[in-house]
């Protein structure tokens, strides 16, 4: 029988975090103890967190070195990857790691959160030092020759804990929300009016949106921009914002305004507004600190000024105004949406 290994990385929060890192930190700890767990029940003989700090191989030396102290499959993901996932969904992974050599399974081939790899000391030996798993499938595909097969299309695989708002929506406790919890409640009354429009900026899908025709009264106006920046090549054009170039132009302060003439409530990604405005390199922006206080709607505890301005624009603005990443605006409408009723 083939061995299967679970290789959970964590990052720790660091000595110098935040308060809000720290209590982050702790919120992705406990899914990837979940998360163990499962997969031990799923049936893989080996599961380690590996909370150690990346070095210059990176996300991809990490994962090599697994593969080569391995001698079966592996599974990958990050300590706060597929939240929502089923003991089905688990056992699926482990079933092809554990399966013949040549093969994939991935949560989503674009924005990769969960990888399982048969074989994996033999095809990842050339694995190059990749900075993130978002490469990881393209990789595997293009040059390992693996068939790498793609779960999509089951939304909650694609619900991933990058910030204290994603643990607001799938419901786990979070400090500080108060603010936040009262937007999105907002949001969900608008939602219920035929008569109102809600707004969603940034990297949603067409997937998305039809499942907001279907399960809201209210209308939709969609911006969709920029999905898949984050594994854009250096050859292809700059990151560029219908709505960070009218930021650019008018202030961050604007926001408010901005978002209040086009509609009554809105759900912004805005990874795409500093991808915009700082480039595409997570590097280059606002601290993690900053970014978990504006997702939270507090601008007060925020020290970059451009972040500073524009989450108090939608703190203050007419509408109610969520600032947060991709599951906000993907997998996260559902979640958003759902608050205080049925899944559809």
């Amino acid at each position: 029988m083939t061995r299967v290994a679970v290789l959970i990385l964590h990052a720790p929060a660091g000595p110098s975090a935040g308060p809000l890192v720290t209590a982050f930190e702790s919120i992705r700890r406990r899914n990837a103890e979940r998360q163990a767990a499962g997969f031990r029940a799923a049936g893989a003989d080996e599961i380690r967190i590996d909370d150690r700090p990346l070095d210059s191989g990176g996300f991809g030396g990490r994962v090599r070195e697994a593969a080569e102290t391995g001698d079966g499959g592996l599974v990958v993901l990050g300590s706060g990857s597929i939240a929502l996932a089923t003991a089905a969904e688990r056992r699926a992974f482990v079933a092809i790691a554990a399966g013949s050599p040549g093969h994939a399974l991935v949560n989503n081939r674009y924005s990769a959160d969960i990888v399982a790899v048969s074989g994996a000391a033999a095809v990842l030996v050339g694995l190059p030092d990749l900075a993130s798993d978002n490469g990881l499938p393209r990789w595997l595909t293009e040059n390992a020759g693996v068939e790498v097969a793609d779960l999509r299309s089951r939304w909650r695989l694609q619900v991933d804990l990058d910030s204290p708002l994603d643990a607001v929506l799938v419901g786990r406790p979070v400090d500080a929300a108060g603010a936040v919890r009262a937007a999105l409640a907002r949001v969900v009354a608008v939602t219920h009016d035929p008569k109102l429009e809600l707004i969603v900026s940034g990297r949603t899908s067409a997937a998305g949106l039809a499942w907001l025709e279907r399960s809201t009264a209210s209308r939709t106006r969609a911006l969709i921009e920029e999905r898949g920046f984050r594994t854009r090549s250096p050859e292809q054009r700059a990151v560029a914002s219908t709505l960070g170039m009218l930021l650019a132009r008018e202030g961050p302060e604007s926001l408010g305004s901005i978002l209040a003439r086009l509609g009554d409530a809105a759900l912004v990604d805005s990874r795409v507004l500093m991808a915009q405005q700082f480039g595409p390199d997570e590097r280059g922006w606002p601290g993690a600190e900053d970014r978990f206080a504006s997702d939270l709607l507090l601008p007060d505890r925020i020290a970059d000024p451009w972040l500073r301005a524009l989450t108090a624009a939608a703190r203050d603005a007419s509408i109610p105004i969520i600032l947060g990443g991709h599951s906000l605006v993907g997998p996260g409408l559902r979640l958003v949406l759902a608050r205080g009723r049925s899944w559809t």
